[in-house]
């Protein structure tokens, strides 16, 4: 699923979703905007959390998780992490308790997601980091990564499709350029 702002929560997971603010056709994170409608989108915070402190250093500290996320997930679909990557990954998780989300009554009487106060960045960091070290330490969920077949896509997603085929990051994005890339070759050699 894809933002009005084209920000994407298709991935299957939040440290997923981060890696994919940054490809094609642009980065996505420009400004502190960007952040809190990611955070909000991909679930990291309730959508009415207060994040009035996010600034350009909050949005650099994500851009550096997003490369660390790349280099360790694309490793270790590849084989395996280097140390390094793995030890500043895991001291990013253990840095601060991800913010607690607690349940009130909204206007209408529901219960709605809140945060006790503004979370910190390091806080927020840590929650992404906790995902992706649960997702690469659970062997069965690890198994349904792929890397997106379509041309130069450099997304990573997580399969749950019922067949384990899916073979693209979006069939609305990837997927249909596919499939209109293979129906031109089908006219073009009619021809």
């Amino acid at each position: 699923m894809a933002a009005p702002d084209g920000l994407r929560f298709d991935c299957g997971r939040i440290c997923l979703d981060l890696m994919a603010t940054d490809g094609p056709p642009a980065e996505r994170l420009t400004g502190p905007e960007q952040l809190r409608a990611w955070l909000a989108g991909a679930g990291v915070v309730p959508g009415a959390a207060p994040l009035d402190g996010i600034d350009g250093r909050w949005v650099a500290r994500f851009c550096a998780l997003r490369a660390l996320l790349r280099r360790v997930v694309q490793d270790e679909l590849g084989g395996r992490a280097a140390t390094g990557d793995l030890d500043l990954l895991n001291r990013t998780a253990a840095a601060a308790d991800p913010p607690a989300v607690r349940a009130v009554r909204g206007p209408d009487g529901a219960l709605v997601r809140t945060l006790p106060g503004p979370p910190d960045c390091a806080a927020l960091l840590a929650a992404v980091a906790r995902d992706a070290l649960t997702l690469l330490t659970d062997t069965a969920a690890r198994g349904r990564l792929r890397h997106c077949e379509g041309e130069s896509c450099p997304l990573v997603y997580l399969d749950t499709s019922r067949g384990r085929r899916r073979r693209w990051c979006s069939s609305s994005a990837c997927g249909n350029r596919a499939r209109v890339a293979r129906h031109r070759r089908r006219t073009d050699r009619s021809r």
